[in-house]
């Protein structure tokens, strides 16, 4: 599933060539994704993007009157086309701009979306309770500190719900936890706010240099040039199950936790 860094790297990548374009015509050739595309996306049409900004794993394109939302879902990607490019399978929707472009969605699982508001996007129901975003202000360890008091869940899944703070996923836990030098199965609440101010400074640079290499590049995702990303090459412990740690050289163990796997080194995390 495309994470945080893939999803921004996704609207740097096109933002070039979207913001400031006149929506010529709106082509769907699906309009069930996740969830239906509203009949009120018609109003984009005609419409200039004034600016394209993201809201945990949310695309936002900021028109004259109304906010189109895009989730990539779990396998979804745009691509900056020409409108005339014969689309494949799992094509699912263009954006025609006047430049002569074409904003195109591809999603082989169809867990994607495109939605459409003209109230306030921060209010959408599927925005209005996410946790602040991990790369600005209003995040570091004093507030994670304060938020896991009495939480007896682990440490990886409190920082992995969306309402504590957006767009931690699997991978970029993993690796900010490890930076960190915690065990993924600490409970919250006992870990300590000195420990916290080191994990946010390691989920914020952990973010931020995936953000900056392009993103990890899954199975089913790869940047919006269509090369992959680099930051998959240099994970300290994700997928990397009896592997000698870079750090101590301790062998990588794996365990399963809320129906996804946790890798860590057992000397250097605890």
């Amino acid at each position: 599933m495309p994470e945080l860094p893939e999803v921004e790297t996704t609207r740097r990548g096109i933002e070039p060539y979207v913001q400031g374009q006149r929506i010529t015509e709106i082509r769907i050739r699906q309009p069930k994704l996740r969830w239906p595309i509203p009949k009120e996306i018609i109003h984009l049409q005609g419409q200039t993007v004034q600016q394209l900004t993201r809201r945990g794993k949310y695309i936002l394109l900021h028109a004259e009157v109304g906010v189109a939302l895009i989730h990539l879902g779990m396998s979804g990607s745009l691509r900056i086309v020409e409108p005339d490019m014969e689309p494949r399978k799992h094509d699912h929707f263009d954006l025609l701009l006047e430049s002569g472009k074409a904003l195109r969605y591809h999603d082989p699982r169809r867990f994607g979306a495109l939605l459409w508001t003209e109230e306030d996007p921060q209010q959408h129901a599927l925005l209005r309770d996410l946790g602040p975003e991990p790369l600005e202000d209003g995040f570091d360890g004093a507030y994670l500190y304060r938020q896991s008091r009495t939480r007896t869940i682990s440490v990886k899944e409190f920082i992995m719900n969306a309402r504590i703070v957006v767009g931690v996923g699997n991978i970029y836990a993993n690796e900010a936890l490890f930076l960190a030098g915690i065990d993924p199965r600490r409970a919250a609440g006992r870990v300590s706010r000195e420990r916290y101010l080191a994990l946010a400074q390691a989920i914020r640079q952990v973010l931020a240099y995936a953000i900056e290499r392009g993103g990890t590049t899954l199975r089913d995702f790869v940047r919006e040039d269509g090369t992959p990303g680099y930051f998959q090459l240099e994970l300290k412990v994700y997928d990397r199950t009896d592997q000698p740690c870079t750090r101590c050289l301790t062998l990588i163990r794996r365990v399963a936790q809320g129906q996804r796997s946790s890798w860590f080194c057992p000397v250097c995390q605890h």
